[in-house]
């Protein structure tokens, strides 16, 4: 999932979003949500779940100004915003019961 989101924020195309600055933004928080999400289900210490958390926000920023210095897209500063708003949204799952649903997907329906 990380490479994808680095492939997706470096390709020179862009990714396809329909519609307006709106939609782009919630493409960014709900890419950094999944992130997040998924690996507060695999990294249970609030510890390991901040550091995660702040790696994903310094790599969201970073993709931003990679963009700008591959000379075909440029940086944003509201997509660092969103990024970052995706990482604490998943962060804040990790307090309620859905930290759980990787677990509870492969208790019951991979289990054979």
């Amino acid at each position: 999932m990380v490479g994808l989101v680095v492939y997706m924020s470096l390709a020179t195309s862009g990714v396809p979003v329909v519609g307006s600055f709106l939609n782009d933004k919630v493409a960014h928080v709900t890419g950094y949500f999944g992130l997040m999400f998924w690996f507060v289900q695999l990294y249970t210490a609030l510890r390991s779940r901040f550091i995660i958390g702040l790696l994903l926000v310094s790599m969201g920023v970073g993709l931003e100004f990679a963009q700008e210095m591959g000379g075909v897209r440029t940086y944003e500063v509201a997509d660092m915003l969103a990024n970052a708003t995706g990482v604490l949204i998943g962060l804040a799952a990790a307090s309620s019961r859905l930290d759980q649903v990787l677990y509870w997907f492969e208790r019951k329906v991979l289990a054979v």
